[in-house]
C-alpha cells in the first residue's frame, strides 16, 4: 500500500498577530546596524514618508529607551516609547514599542541584520499583543505600508551614508 505524503509548514503559533517586512538595502549591515544605535542617525529616516521625529531622550542599551515625539504631515503629534531589550550588534535589535513605559498595547519587534553580498537584508519582525491590535495597526495606522517606507527611508539614507563613504 503506497503511503501519501503530505507536505506541511508549520506556521508560528504568532502568525496571526504578526507583521513581517523585509528589505535588501544596498549597503554593509555595520552601516545599518549603526543608522539604528545612533539618535543623530534614527532622527534622519525613522518613520513614514513624511513624518519626522523630535527626541526627548534616548540611550541605546539593553534596558535603555528611546522616548520620542512622531510628527505626521497632517500635523498631528504621536507620543512614542522604545525600550532595547536586546542588542547583538550588527545581528539583532529586539525592542518593545509602544505609546508610553505602561502601554498594555506595546508590541514587540525583532529586527534581523544579515550580510547579502555587499548588501545586508534586514527582517523586521513585529508581534502585537492580540490580533485585534494587529489588525487595528494595519487597518488604522496603516502599519504595513508606514514599515515600507520606514525601510525605504533608511535604505536611501544609509546607502546615501555608503556612497560618501560614510561622513558626518
Amino acid at each position: 500500500m503506497a503511503g501519501t505524503r503530505r507536505e506541511t509548514r508549520a506556521e508560528p503559533a504568532t502568525a496571526d498577530r504578526e507583521i513581517v517586512i523585509s528589505r535588501v538595502i544596498d549597503a554593509p549591515r555595520e552601516l545599518v546596524f549603526e543608522a539604528f544605535a545612533e539618535v543623530r542617525h534614527l532622527s534622519r529616516w525613522w518613520g513614514p514618508e513624511g513624518f519626522t521625529t523630535t527626541t526627548r531622550s534616548f540611550e541605546f542599551r539593553e534596558g535603555g529607551e528611546w522616548v520620542f515625539v512622531l510628527h505626521g504631515p497632517d500635523g498631528t503629534d504621536y507620543s512614542e516609547w522604545i525600550r532595547w531589550l536586546r542588542i547583538v550588534p550588527p545581528e539583532l535589535i529586539t525592542l518593545l514599542h509602544g505609546e508610553s513605559r505602561d502601554d498594555p498595547n506595546a508590541f514587540e519587534s525583532v529586527l534581523t541584520f544579515a550580510q547579502d553580498g555587499a548588501a545586508t537584508r534586514l527582517v523586521m519582525r513585529t508581534v502585537f499583543p492580540t490580533k485585534e491590535l494587529r489588525d487595528e495597526a494595519v487597518e488604522k495606522y496603516h502599519a504595513i505600508e508606514g514599515g515600507r517606507q520606514t525601510l525605504s527611508n533608511l535604505a536611501a539614507y544609509v546607502t546615501e551614508r555608503a556612497r560618501k563613504g560614510v561622513e558626518d
